[in-house]
């Protein structure tokens, strides 16, 4: 048990901002094993979303409550996933070959094509995720509101991080910090991502059952996003990974909404 907490917590520490008993290091065997919890730190952070829409939602508007939503999360997570997102579309708007697309992603200076992708990223959650919460908000049922916020979360960091369990890392040398997730995973690290990840969406699906169908969308998002990289960098970097968080979240808010309109 005390070995699983530190696992925990070195999760915690690498993919959120959230201070952690001082022992806790980025010990390569531990940030590799943590991986089983990535889909486990959505709940934290879709939790500490959700806290800071409710509260706002209590005295400003809907559209006002979902802004603070949104910045409550990038605090938390200290903008990881969304500095990934601007950073693969700095190198694959940039880069034609895999050596060019590496170097541009690992600058740390935002380009047009980040900025320009952050935006309407941005534009496209808020709305998408203000209509979903309207959906819920109709059956007075801030309970499915927080499903909600952590399914979208679990779900999307889920696809993510399940990347490392089928492709290589692109990276020939260990100059990313997310060199030690790139090593052989354990049928533990599949099932623990496999199990927080998806354990929110069933819950929210004995209320609206039909939301199951999500799971498609989001998973050819995964299959397509993995298989681009493949294709330009033999792989995947940590910057991929959280692209495809970021990415797969948004995809997630539009499956709800077309799932609830048209099926």
């Amino acid at each position: 048990m005390k070995k699983e907490l530190h696992i925990f917590f070195t999760s915690l520490m690498f993919y959120t901002r959230i201070p952690c008993p001082k022992n806790i290091n980025h010990h390569p065997d531990y940030l590799n094993k943590a991986t089983r919890y990535f889909p486990l730190i959505g709940w934290i952070v879709g939790s500490f979303s959700f806290i800071s829409f409710y509260i706002f939602s209590l005295f400003l508007s809907l559209e006002i409550a979902v802004i603070f939503a949104i910045i409550t999360s990038i605090l938390t997570t200290g903008a990881f996933h969304e500095d990934g997102f601007a950073d693969v579309c700095d190198g694959f708007g940039g880069g034609w070959t895999k050596e060019k697309i590496l170097i541009i992603m690992k600058d740390s200076a935002i380009g047009a094509y980040g900025a320009i992708g952050l935006v309407l990223l941005f534009l496209l959650k808020f709305k998408l995720l203000s209509e979903s919460i309207l959906l819920l908000r109709t059956e007075n049922s801030y309970f499915q509101i927080y499903l909600l916020f952590i399914s979208a979360h679990a779900l999307s960091r889920l696809a993510a991080i399940s990347i490392i369990f089928t492709h290589e890392y692109s990276r020939d040398d260990a100059s990313s910090k997310s060199k030690p997730i790139a090593k052989k995973n354990t049928w533990k690290e599949v099932f623990g991502a496999f199990l927080f990840g998806l354990l929110p969406l069933l819950t929210i699906s004995f209320y609206h059952y039909k939301i199951l169908l999500t799971l498609i969308p989001v998973f050819l998002t995964r299959h397509f996003l993995a298989r681009y990289f493949q294709k330009w960098i033999d792989g995947y970097t940590g910057d991929c990974l959280g692209a495809t968080q970021q990415v797969c979240e948004v995809v997630y808010y539009l499956s709800i909404l077309f799932v609830w309109k048209f099926i």
